[in-house]
């Protein structure tokens, strides 16, 4: 009984990390820096919150200084912002701010949780290869979903430890029992919590010229 009870406490970690580990092992090909990103059409960046104000949390800002970046070194010719409710309007006013055109910005506000924001990207928006943009600690994750979407996917990461360490701290804990739930996205496939139509149509913003 007793060596059960060990053997079970040792295999419950095992299996709860695996996820995790095999996320990270089967995009290291796929996981980059902005100065090192190859051209894609568009950038699809996933909402993280809004602080009381509105105004996006440090890491969505974070992200989306990403997202100009790319957009700005000519590296994506369209960005697609994705979240819940209002955090597709408070994006889309970082963005202008930071110099990105506005007919070259698009928002999903149903991008409930990751999966769906991919799903989403895919199916609803007709996204087939992007630049997936958000924390480090979040990246093989979300690059893994986009692809099981069916998206061409690579991803660019912010580096949020020294800006947000206790948060970052968290971000990486939280991606162990995320990674579980992933898994069984990809292989169970769920529909995504709304499959409305787009609120903007990404096709008019990659013909758009850029400002």
């Amino acid at each position: 009984m007793i060596r059960r009870a060990w053997a079970l406490a040792l295999l419950v970690p095992l299996l709860v990390t695996t996820p995790l580990a095999w996320f990270a092992l089967s995009t290291d090909g796929r996981r980059t820096t902005a100065d090192r990103a190859d051209a894609r059409p568009v950038a699809l960046v996933l909402g993280a919150g809004l602080r009381r104000d509105g105004y996006p949390s440090m890491l969505l800002a974070r992200r989306l200084d990403i997202a100009a970046d790319l957009y700005h070194r000519g590296t994506v010719d369209a960005v697609l912002v994705s979240g819940a409710d209002q955090e597709p309007v408070a994006m889309r006013r970082y963005l202008l701010a930071a110099g990105v055109a506005d007919a070259k910005i698009v928002g999903d506000d149903a991008g409930f949780r990751t999966w769906d924001s991919c799903v989403r990207a895919r199916e609803v928006y007709g996204v087939r290869s992007a630049i997936v943009v958000t924390q480090r600690f979040h990246l093989p994750r979300a690059v893994v979903l986009c692809t099981a979407a069916g998206i061409d996917a690579t991803g660019v990461g912010d580096a949020s430890m020294q800006a947000r360490g206790l948060a970052t701290v968290y971000g990486w804990l939280r991606e162990i029992p995320a990674a579980v739930k992933a898994l069984g996205d990809t292989l169970l496939r769920p529909e995504p919590q709304q499959m409305s139509p787009p609120t903007g149509t990404l096709a008019d913003a990659l013909r758009a010229p850029r400002a």
